[in-house]
């Protein structure tokens, strides 16, 4: 046990070595709403497992899939006339689900699970058909503006090898030139898993069938076409996706890998052997891990999502993937950045082979025939061959014992952009926008979690070897915390749209007014949608005028961009007077805006201002200080100081009054206690004379200071156990002081 808990600080030493930040605004969902810059799905029916499954940009349409039901939405707003479908599973078959043993959890229903563009007035969805995938057209009409969402009535078709039998089972495909691609499991049992291609004018191919060479027991997450060259015929499908280890098979242990792979669009299976299988069909292990000051590298290998960034290269964008790590004692998750450049490379590079005594995998050595396994028929290597049924056997023999390559594809900086390690949350999903600031171009993620909360992060380099994680936010985006299951983003309409089991978000990419009112919160915030307009922090975009913008993403300097407005906001910061009882406590509050801030009091007495180093005298907590008791050398002026980014400024300053202890509790005597006095006392203490004040003693307090005083002493009535109202002060202690004063 003790051993164990050793490593496990070591894995926390280890993958904290990227500085990262804690979140500089969080907002629960209520705060969330209360900002006017999200929206939830607000039409209820009886329905679950929200996924967002097309986004069309044109149209302005966002097409959800869910239990029994497709929806269409407003991408502006979601709740503007949504269009809803109800396709469930005909009865007849929900009851022969059942008679087979499934449904105890609901499973025998229609889950749909995709929607892809067929032409531009049809969409082509299927669904698990209480296990047995069926698959429809949807007609959507010409334009959004005919508010058309129905199905093709009459036509049903099969969607075995296009959508997953079980509904737990992840499933990922795509419509490319008619043809239907997709990473699924095939049978009723989930045992035989396969990237598939359907429908159109090419022949069906698979990947080889209960070979764990080629896939053992894979998750789906991702996939999309991208060119290798200007040659269409060298155009290639990618697929992210995760599987039990190879390694593993025989033990207990349940290790996992991340994978890409890939296979020719215009693959159309062998002659002899692997007739009607892929015959380009490669793949690699996805790397992402940290590397500790000892030398041993700790991998995150659950792929968890995937996001494709296109670039000004079609053929180069950049993938962003999201990891969590596989062991159930430690959680964590990491975000890594691949260049596609980097994972042609691996493709291109030696395969694996399992050899020696050992039986260990290395790098196979041998010939490599022709072509070259992976390559694609009529593509720029291989011009003569015009399909892959003309590739030789021995090319595709080699192609099925050999599907592995040996070297890993690593990240950019062989190193996460993002680490989060020894929390109790883990990353599901990812999308990334790139955005013009002032002062460059910045890649935004937002990185949604288990909890069902969204995390706003820029990554900024440090130094030549440190990068520097800031959480610019952390917002719950669901009323009942569910785990994120989908996320699209539109940088167009400056949105995010966010899916869980049980609904679905619309959330702005932008909360500018939560930083804060002054310049310097905006700077601090180094959000790159945001900037200081000269007046508050508001979107910023490019046509904003020059000379009005203040913005500083990259190093977060107000006393650069802020000049002329911190001097504005430190003299509007006002003094607040506090009152406190000689020999009690009292509380000064300062909350910085930003849990990055960090706080120093300084105590200014005849003028003159120091650090508040009191240790047994003070307790400091987050919300500000506790003087534990007060003495009249306490009274003076408290500044609370703010320090963020090496910027100081002043969040609050306190005047403290200190009350004599007599003179309190004579103030706040109750009516009660008063009536309780005898007569004789009674007539004795109106027979005498208002004592002197010894030389030297302070004055009592005249306005404003009376007014805190009541106000003090109503609170302290108000509060008293058993009574139900505000009890007045005694006229008897009023006029007295009214006389004492004057």
């Amino acid at each position: 046990m003790r051993a164990a808990s050793l490593l496990l600080m070591l894995y926390v030493c280890r993958v904290s070595c990227i500085l990262h930040s804690a979140p500089r605004v969080t907002l629960t969902f209520k705060e969330l709403m209360e900002t006017r810059a999200a929206r939830p799905f607000s039409f209820s029916f009886n329905t679950s497992d929200y996924r967002i499954l097309h986004m069309d940009q044109d149209q302005g349409r966002l097409y959800l899939g869910s239990r029994e039901y497709l929806v269409s939405l407003d991408m502006q707003n979601i709740n503007k006339e949504p269009l809803i479908i109800h396709w469930p599973a005909p009865a007849q078959r929900k009851g022969e689900c059942q008679l087979t043993g499934k449904g105890k959890h609901g499973e025998c229903a229609n889950f749909v699970r995709l929607i892809e563009p067929w032409n531009r007035t049809h969409l082509y969805t299927c669904g698990t058909g209480a296990y047995k995938p069926i698959c429809t057209f949807i007609n959507r009409g010409w334009r959004a503006e005919d508010y058309l969402f129905r199905l093709v009535p009459g036509y049903v078709d099969s969607g075995k090898g296009k959508c997953s039998y079980d509904p737990n089972h992840e499933n990922v495909a795509a419509l490319i030139n008619g043809n239907l691609y997709a990473g699924v499991h095939v049978d009723f049992m989930g045992t035989d898993p396969a990237i598939f291609r359907t429908m159109g004018s090419r022949p069906a191919v698979r990947t080889e069938q209960y070979d764990s060479r080629w896939l053992n027991e894979p998750v789906f997450i991702q996939i999309a076409q991208i060119p290798d060259s200007s040659e269409k015929n060298d155009d290639k499908l990618y697929f992210f996706f995760r599987e039990k280890s190879l390694d593993t098979a025989g033990t207990s242990s349940t290790s996992m890998l991340a994978r890409v792979g890939r296979v020719c669009l215009n693959d159309e299976g062998g002659q002899k052997s692997l007739v009607n299988k892929c015959t380009t069909f490669l793949k690699a292990r996805l790397v992402c891990s940290v590397m500790g000051d000892d030398g041993v590298e700790t991998f995150f290998d659950e792929l968890r999502d995937v996001f494709i960034q296109p670039t000004q290269d079609e053929r180069n964008p950049m993938v962003y993937a999201v990891f969590s790590s596989a062991g159930s004692v430690f959680k964590g998750s990491a975000v890594c950045m691949y260049s596609l450049a980097d994972i042609r490379n691996v493709f291109n590079g030696p395969f694996a082979h399992k050899h020696g005594h050992n039986y260990q995998w290395t790098a196979y050595t041998g010939k490599i025939p022709y072509p070259r396994p992976g390559t694609c028929p009529g593509g720029t290597f291989t011009p003569g061959l015009h399909s892959t049924k003309e590739f030789s056997d021995e090319a595709v023999n080699f192609v099925r014992a050999h599907p592995l390559m040996h070297h890993p594809v690593y990240p950019i900086h062989k190193r996460p952009l993002v680490v989060r390690s020894g929390v109790d949350y883990r990353f599901t999903t990812i999308v990334v926008d790139q955005v013009d600031a002032v002062d460059g171009r910045y890649e935004v993620f937002f990185l949604g979690t288990d909890r069902g909360t969204v995390q706003k992060v820029i990554v900024l380099p440090k130094d030549p070897t440190t990068l520097e994680e800031l959480t610019l936010e952390e917002v719950e985006v669901f009323r009942t915390p569910a785990p994120v299951k989908t996320m699209r983003i539109s940088a167009k309409r400056q949105q995010l749209y966010v899916s869980s089991d049980a609904g679905l978000t619309q959330v702005s990419l932008h909360r500018c007014g939560v930083y804060g009112k002054a310049c310097s919160d905006c700077c601090l915030a180094r959000d790159p949608y945001c900037a200081w307009d000269g007046e508050s922090c508001t979107p910023f975009t490019q046509a904003t005028k020059r000379r009005s913008r203040r913005q500083d993403v990259k190093h977060g300097d107000p006393l650069r961009q802020c000049r002329g407005f911190i001097a504005k906001v430190e003299k509007r910061l006002k003094e607040t007077v506090q009152f406190g009882v000689e020999g009690s406590s009292t509380f000064l509050e300062c909350v910085p805006r930003s849990p990055q801030a960090t706080i120093k009091w300084l105590y200014q007495k005849d003028g003159r201002r120091k650090a508040l180093n009191r240790d047994r005298e003070v307790l400091n907590t987050p919300q500000g200080i506790l003087l534990k008791s007060l003495t009249q050398s306490d009274a003076g002026t408290y500044h609370c100081l703010a320090t963020e980014n090496n910027f100081k400024h002043t969040m609050a300053r306190v005047v403290l009054r200190i009350l004599d202890r007599d003179i309190a509790v004579a103030l706040t005597m109750s009516d009660k206690e008063e009536k309780e006095e005898s007569p004789k006392s009674r007539q004795e203490s109106h027979r005498r004379e208002p004592p002197a004040l010894p030389p030297g003693h302070p004055v009592l307090p005249l306005e404003p200071e009376m007014k805190v005083i009541h106000q003090y002493c109503q609170s302290y009535w108000q509060h008293l156990p058993g009574t139900g109202q505000v009890k007045r002060p005694s006229r008897r202690h009023t006029d007295g002081h009214e006389l004492r004063a004057a």
